[in-house]
């Protein structure tokens, strides 16, 4: 119950540490509910004898009405009660957010059946649009995304053990043979019967030349490049390649191909040229989405991972985007080399940092600051392989 004007004040104690809200820095991050201020402090008002976070969204106390206090702890030793509308003495909202997402992760994991955004909304006992939401900002991809990255993942595993296809597409949650053969390629990478065999009977032509950033070696699938590689030793990036493809059939490329390296290398010697590539992108529907950020920033800009994972809606991602640049298969045409530090530093690349920085002062001599999309998506033929959530699943 709020407290009468009779009624004394809660005692303070040696835990509190202003007695003047408006003398207190802290007061600005108060009324201007600041999220950086989450966690920092409590304060408390007077008045009602209760005690909120920085950021909560009840109407703003007058300031000399407001005490601060370091924990929730120390205000309910001088006290004050929990806030019934922002829960203070209760994990940041993120955190509950992120039990309640990974609950939802482990309910559609389970299912025999993968359930639609209404069953998943009714088992949370949220609305739709809140839970579509919530699940997006924690995890970076939709609920649905996430079932369908399940689903293929129970695919790939049963056609890795003794089931026949068929059987294989109904334990993996298809109602039909021929909703699954619809999607196979982009859910394999291949048929069905390929993907069994290994990749066997998968053919890929490769090249490797020389560039100013060393050796660079270049793959395509019968959809497009699959691998763009730079390293010091040829022998080394054909030897990688056959681990990433085991039984792949690899051949040396014709004409058209050794047309298609010569266009690599001419953008590392001239970036403004750009590169107009059919691409074959193999990753996870979270990675994908990276890629098609870092694909918009233009030559002769950067990004930090922190506005990559602004830019995808999943601000809360960006551990997460940077394992999707360490997982690009795929140099400059992809250009993860964009992606730096808050501070501007550089941070690893796959390929070498000593590379990451030639490539950016290469990029900057352009005087492409224009701020207009670079030309580095080409004709690109996305083959997306959704296997899970990586690598920031709950």
């Amino acid at each position: 119950m709020p407290l009468s004007d009779t009624e004394p004040a809660p005692t303070r104690t040696t835990t509190e540490t202003s007695s003047s809200g408006i003398d207190d820095p802290r007061w600005l991050a108060v009324r201007a509910r600041d999220p950086a201020a989450e966690g920092q402090f409590f304060y408390a008002v007077r008045t009602t004898g209760v005690y909120c976070r920085p950021t909560c969204g009840a109407r703003t106390p007058r300031p000399e009405n407001v005490t601060f206090y370091p924990t929730p702890q120390a205000a309910e030793q001088a006290g004050f009660r929990p806030c019934k509308r922002c829960k203070p003495d209760q994990p940041p909202r993120a955190q509950r957010e992120a039990a309640r997402v990974a609950e939802l992760c482990r309910f559609i994991e389970q299912s025999a059946d993968l359930p639609n955004l209404d069953q998943l909304a009714r088992h949370a006992d949220m609305s739709p649009h809140h839970l579509h939401r919530m699940f997006k900002a924690v995890t970076g991809v939709t609920p649905k995304a996430y079932a369908t990255a399940i689903r293929a993942r129970r695919v790939r595993g049963a056609l890795t053990g003794d089931s026949s296809i068929t059987e294989a597409i109904f334990e993996a949650g298809y109602q039909a043979n021929s909703r699954f053969y619809a999607e196979s390629d982009r859910r394999l990478g291949m048929t069905p019967k390929h993907f069994r065999k290994g990749g066997a009977q998968t053919t890929l032509r490769f090249a490797v030349g020389d560039c100013a950033l060393g050796c660079v070696l270049v793959a395509a699938s019968t959809r497009g490049i699959c691998t763009i590689a730079l390293g010091d030793d040829p022998d080394a990036l054909v030897r990688e390649l056959q681990d990433r493809f085991p039984l792949a059939a690899l051949i040396g490329g014709d004409a058209e191909f050794e047309h298609w390296i010569a266009q690599v290398i001419g953008f590392i010697e001239m970036p403004q040229r750009g590169l107009d590539l059919p691409l074959d992108i193999q990753g996870t529907a979270f990675q994908q989405r990276v890629w098609r950020a870092l694909q918009d920033i233009p030559v002769g800009s950067t990004a930090s991972y922190t506005e990559i994972a602004e830019r995808i809606g999943a601000p809360r991602s960006v551990r997460a985007v940077a394992g999707a640049c360490a997982a690009n298969a795929l140099a400059l045409a992809i250009p993860c080399h964009r992606v730096v530090r808050n501070d501007g530093t550089l941070s690893g690349y796959r390929w070498g940092v000593e590379r990451k920085r030639a490539l950016l002062e290469r990029e900057a001599k352009t005087g492409a600051r224009t701020g207009a999309r670079a030309n580095t998506r080409g004709n690109t033929r996305a083959a997306p392989l959704i296997d899970d959530l990586a690598p920031d699943k709950p």
